[in-house]
């Protein structure tokens, strides 16, 4: 399973924080952020894992995360 979200992560140092909680929460998933992406994309790829969650987790932080369509 794979899924593109749009964010409004603007630095390294939040991505990096957010990929760590995302690794806790998404464990034996990839993830990754494109930062010079207009979209500032975050990309999960994983087997088994809830879209809800994601946007959740990133929403309780204070950033905005749709998946992209």
């Amino acid at each position: 399973m794979i899924e593109v979200f749009r964010t409004n992560i603007e630095t390294t140092s939040d991505a990096h924080n957010l990929i760590e909680m995302l690794d806790q929460l998404l464990p034996g998933s990839h993830i990754n952020f494109d930062l010079h992406d207009c979209d500032k994309i975050l990309r999960v790829e994983g087997n088994d894992f809830s879209v809800d969650a994601i946007v959740s987790l990133l929403s309780k932080k204070g950033f905005n995360c749709e998946v992209l369509e």
